[in-house]
């Protein structure tokens, strides 16, 4: 190498050099200081709001979650009246009025799911057009924090199931196809879901199911949030919508499923928000928190008790040892 290209390549790599350093200085000295809800146009948006429905005679729940992007961008996740939590790109705001759509996710239609709101001191209200073009109004009001309580102490356990009839249980629709059969409570086919006349706030729940091949079904806790039960293979990619996940929001930690005709086993904890999820004597969620309601809740009054409830609509399952344990009064 003669002297001048070695300086030349020597210059080279002290430019370079400069360069990242100057990167680094810039990125020292960048705005990082978080946005807050007052300094952004529809700040007063930002937060989470329980939605209801007004389809004809049914009030059918929805939930909406609003967030701050960057400077100044309004993004979102929200919950209809089926599937999971859907990512919204961007919230549109100008002058207390609001919008949004969301692509199609489980409708037959490439039509989207769109929202026009105005936002009022403490609640929101506006209309709501499904992918399959019916339109209907809404209200809403901001989501109750659910703060986890400290020290909590449990109550006396309690026989959800009593192993030999349905007293205690009501069905959604207007046929049932639930049965009990030898201590064990029997969908064989889908149809309607099942649930408890009993609600409860914070609790301990056991319960044992079996399901066939390519079945799906649910529990909900306070027939709010989804805990999934399907016949999905071992995999190292769990999601949401798989075995153990709070259907579209919560991730197990591990596959811990044990497959078709066995008999496995959910251990739940909901104090408030927050979940632990015990499958098969697995730890795969621990104590996350539950943002909202999931597709298919009862109602999205989330700060009142609620039902335990199983999915019927999905196909054939079945439960036993069903045993809850709230918190004492």
């Amino acid at each position: 190498m003669n002297k001048r290209s070695f300086y030349t390549k020597k210059s080279g790599v002290q430019l370079f050099c400069l360069g990242i350093a100057c990167f680094a200085f810039f990125l020292s000295h960048a705005q990082v200081k978080a946005i807050t809800s007052n300094e952004i146009k529809g700040g007063d948006l930002v937060g989470r709001w329980d939605i209801k429905v007004q389809e004809g005679s049914r009030t059918a729940p929805s939930w909406l979650e609003v967030e701050i992007s960057g400077f100044k961008t309004l993004v979102g996740r929200f919950v209809g009246n089926g599937g999971s939590a859907r990512p919204i790109s961007e919230v549109h705001f100008d002058n207390g009025a609001f919008n949004f759509s969301i692509p199609p996710q489980w409708d037959a239609t490439d039509k989207s799911l769109s929202l026009q709101g105005k936002l009022s001191k403490d609640h929101i209200e506006g209309s709501l057009q499904y992918p399959s073009g019916e339109q209907y109004r809404f209200t809403g009001t901001r989501a109750p924090d659910l703060t986890e309580k400290k020290n909590v102490k449990w109550g006396k356990p309690v026989q959800l199931f009593n192993g030999k009839d349905l007293s205690g249980w009501e069905p959604t629709g207007k046929t049932n196809q639930w049965y009990v059969k030898d201590g064990v409570l029997i969908s064989p086919h889908t149809g309607s879901n099942l649930v408890s006349t009993r609600k409860f706030k914070d609790f301990k729940l056991h319960i044992e199911f079996k399901y066939h091949k390519e079945s799906n079904s649910g529990v909900y806790l306070r027939g709010r949030y989804e805990v999934q039960i399907i016949d999905n293979p071992k995999t190292d990619h769990p999601n949401s919508h798989l075995f153990g996940g709070v259907y579209g929001f919560l991730v197990p930690n591990e596959m811990a499923v044990k497959g078709p005709d066995q008999w496995q086993s959910f251990d739940i904890t909901l104090i408030g928000r927050m979940v632990t999820i015990v499958a098969n004597g697995k730890t795969i969620i621990c104590n996350q928190e539950i943002p909202g309601i999931t597709g298919g809740a009862l109602d999205s009054d989330e700060g009142a008790p609620g039902p335990i409830y199983f999915q019927g609509d999905h196909g054939p399952i079945m439960y036993r040892n069903i045993i809850i344990t709230p918190v004492a009064e």
